[in-house]
């Protein structure tokens, strides 16, 4: 299965993404990542894989598979997280408040999560493939005040909120309630959550206002890589327990991911060119 990566990257015209390679961490691209075992390489696309043998047989795993794209279709997904001439991806605006916010037409994801949860890191992960885009991250909890705007070519804009909880902007709710109830072209909205310490009071209160906007949203899962697998599991059984009984808008597939080993990162790349239409994927689930 992985051996395909050749003949998939260089089919005839399609235009080639060139990376500074000395510039980008060595697995923030399928290229570099499937040349490795092929039990890392899965672990890498379907994190999830790597618990299966954990947990009991009469746990059911269908909601864990839910979206299980093929690597071909993570090979186009790719493409659209790497700036050409031609689809350029760059920091737009920064925005404190509705009417600062940018008129843009492209479909747009959003990113909110508790301070520290790691979202400004997810989305440089997301976009290692382009170094020069700047994405400031910080190891102080609460360091993104504003709402920023990532343009990704004409495909889409990625939008980094400020976080929730410890630190936040007095503002938040202002600031962040009336964009995800009026944004039009909002397509889904990535609801971090610290997969070390699972879900927290905040967590629930900002679930509860993504459900009273009745508008599609997903869990990511951070931080994977901060725990033991015992623990995880038993952190994502909960969060689980929750999607299933007091959500009717969520996605209920938790996204795994882990900024530093880039696990789940090709997936959630995947995900967002799928739910923004820039991609039509061969296959959504597993067979």
């Amino acid at each position: 299965m992985f051996c395909l990566w050749p003949s998939l990257w260089l089919q005839p015209g399609t235009q080639v993404c060139f990376v500074n390679w000395q510039r980008v961490h060595k697995l923030a691209s399928l290229q570099k990542a499937t040349a490795l075992p092929q039990k890392k390489v899965q672990s890498l696309l379907y994190p999830f894989s790597a618990l299966e043998a954990y947990l009991d047989r009469s746990v059911d795993r269908t909601q864990f598979q839910l979206f299980h794209p093929s690597l071909e279709d993570m090979v186009k997904a790719e493409k659209f997280f790497c700036s050409t001439q031609s689809h350029r991806i760059d920091y737009y605006v920064s925005a404190e408040r509705m009417d600062h916010v940018p008129a843009l037409k492209p479909p747009e994801v959003c990113f909110i999560g508790r301070s520290n949860v790691g979202k400004s890191s997810l989305i440089k992960c997301l976009f290692s493939l382009t170094p020069e885009l700047e994405v400031r991250v910080s190891k102080t909890p609460g360091h993104t005040k504003k709402m920023n705007f990532f343009r990704v070519g004409k495909a889409f804009t990625v939008v980094d909120m400020p976080g929730y909880g410890h630190r936040a902007p007095t503002d938040f709710v202002d600031m962040v309630e009336p964009y995800l109830h009026t944004r039009k072209n909002l397509v889904r909205t990535f609801l971090l959550v610290d997969g070390s310490v699972g879900l927290q009071k905040a967590d629930m209160i900002a679930l509860e206002m993504c459900e009273e906007m009745r508008r599609p949203y997903v869990m990511v899962v951070t931080k994977i890589d901060k725990c033991g697998s015992g623990t995880l599991l038993c952190n994502l059984m909960d969060l689980q327990d929750v999607v299933k009984t007091q959500t009717t808008s969520c996605f209920p597939q938790p996204l795994l991911v882990s900024s530093l080993q880039f696990w789940g990162i090709y997936l959630l790349r995947c995900f967002i060119a799928h739910v923004t239409g820039s991609i039509r994927l061969t296959d959504t689930s597993r067979s």
